[in-house]
C-alpha cells in the first residue's frame, strides 16, 4: 500500500484543490435545494477543469429549479404531499448526475491525495441557499401581489 502512495506522487501530481464528495453533494442538496446542487456539482466540473459542464450544469440547474417549483405550486391544497418527498426525487436525480458525470474524477482525485471540503462548508453553503429560495419566493409572492391590487 505504502509503495502504491510512493508511486502515484512520483508520477502524479497532488492535486491543490477541494471537491465535494458524492455524500457532501447529496446531503447539501437535500437540505439546500437544487441551487446547492448546481452550486456543488459546477465547482466539482471547475476544479475538474471541465468548463463546459460547468455551464450546462448551471442552465440545467436554473430550468429545473424553476420546473421543480412550478410543479409545486401547481399542486392543490387539498393535494397533501408529504414535505421530504421532493427533495428526496431531487437529490435522487443529483445522486445519480453526480455518480454518472463525477463519481470517476472524484475517486481519482481522492486516490492521488486530493482533499474534499468539510462538512461545516456544505452546511453553510445549504443554509444559505434555504435562504437564497425562500428570498426568490417572496419576492414573487410580493411581485405578483402587487400585480393583483
Amino acid at each position: 500500500m505504502e509503495n502504491e502512495v510512493i508511486e502515484n506522487s512520483n508520477f502524479q501530481e497532488i492535486p491543490d484543490q477541494k471537491i465535494y464528495s458524492q455524500k457532501a453533494i447529496r446531503v447539501g442538496t437535500f437540505l439546500g435545494g437544487p441551487l446547492v446542487a448546481g452550486y456543488l456539482l459546477s465547482q466539482n466540473f471547475k476544479t475538474f477543469n471541465d468548463f463546459e459542464k460547468v455551464k450546462r450544469t448551471w442552465i440545467i440547474t436554473l430550468i429545473g429549479t424553476v420546473l421543480i417549483f412550478g410543479f409545486i405550486f401547481l399542486i392543490p391544497e387539498n393535494v397533501l404531499v408529504p414535505n421530504f418527498i421532493f427533495p428526496l426525487i431531487y437529490m435522487s436525480i443529483v445522486a445519480y448526475f453526480t455518480k454518472q458525470y463525477q463519481e470517476e474524477k472524484i475517486n481519482e482525485h481522492l486516490k492521488n491525495g486530493g482533499e474534499e471540503f468539510g462538512w461545516g462548508r456544505t452546511i453553510a453553503i445549504s443554509i444559505a441557499g434555504c435562504i437564497l429560495i425562500i428570498a426568490i419566493m417572496l419576492s414573487v409572492f410580493l411581485a405578483t401581489d402587487l400585480l393583483k391590487n
